[in-house]
């Protein structure tokens, strides 16, 4: 923004507020902002608690920009893990379907990086689903609103290939010790996974046997502390398991297969 010369001004509120990557964030309102006006509205709402992305209108996840509006779940970056198992697994053409879609961008990156992938999402949030519509369907995937897999197409059933579930998965009583961004802008229902954080899991577990083709994969985004039970879970319903993990992302995830 060639009119705004305080640069080093904008650093220092960030700074001011808390914000550790104070420079990385002035760099990014910087670029977003119109004018001086809307620079300072932007590091106001930043300030204030605002989750950049939500400030800016984006995310980069996995080396695309995610549109994020206000109010709905920020892929995190070690979600980009997750994806990248995905993608692996993928076919060309393969039939993928991502549940708990949020901003839709594991399903945007299925698209972009599996050739003639036919990708669908779901998610029950009414905000999410209107996000994640503006960066799937653009490039030829569907979104449903709804919960889980009841407003999928019902002809997927035994053809899924690849089943992406970024499901909540942090226990209820562990909900005041995240960081107010993300207790205090986004939903409860993306990130509270009940008691133990595996209800939601235990659901997609219950009825990925279903939806997946044979030797379809399910993958699920985890923690560490419950990789253990999450694995119990859903081999409790007839699916094989495996534990991948990254430490440098910090991300673990459960690799689940059906029989042949």
């Amino acid at each position: 923004m060639s009119d705004v010369v305080d640069d080093a001004g904008v650093v220092e509120r960030l700074r001011a507020a808390g914000c550790v990557f104070a420079e990385e964030e002035a760099a990014m309102l910087l670029a977003a902002a119109r004018g001086p006006a809307e620079l300072d509205l932007m590091v106001e709402r930043r300030a204030s608690g605002l989750p950049l992305e939500h400030v800016v209108g984006w995310a980069e996840f996995a080396g695309l920009r995610i549109a994020v509006d206000p109010g709905v779940f920020v892929p995190r970056r070690r979600t980009g893990f997750l994806v990248e198992r995905a993608v692996a697994l993928a076919a060309p053409g393969a039939l993928c379907v991502d549940l708990c879609c949020g901003s839709g961008a594991a399903a945007a990156v299925l698209l972009d990086r599996v050739a003639g992938a036919e990708v669908h999402a779901s998610d029950v949030e009414p905000a999410a689903v209107a996000c994640a519509r503006r960066n799937v369907e653009p490039h030829g995937g569907r979104v449903y609103e709804g919960d889980l897999f009841a407003p999928l197409p019902p002809e997927l059933r035994g053809r899924v290939e690849v089943l992406v579930a970024n499901v909540p998965y942090v226990p209820t009583g562990d909900i005041g010790l995240l960081p107010p961004e993300a207790r205090d802008h986004e939903p409860l229902v993306t990130l509270d996974g009940g008691p133990d954080g595996l209800d939601v899991l235990r659901r997609v577990a219950a009825g990925a046997p279903e939806w997946l083709a044979p030797g379809g994969h399910l993958l699920v985004e985890t923690s560490e502390r419950q990789a253990g039970a999450a694995a119990e879970a859903v081999s409790a319903h007839g699916l094989e398991v495996r534990i991948a993990t990254c430490e440098e992302r910090y991300a673990t995830v459960l690799v689940a297969a059906r029989a042949g």
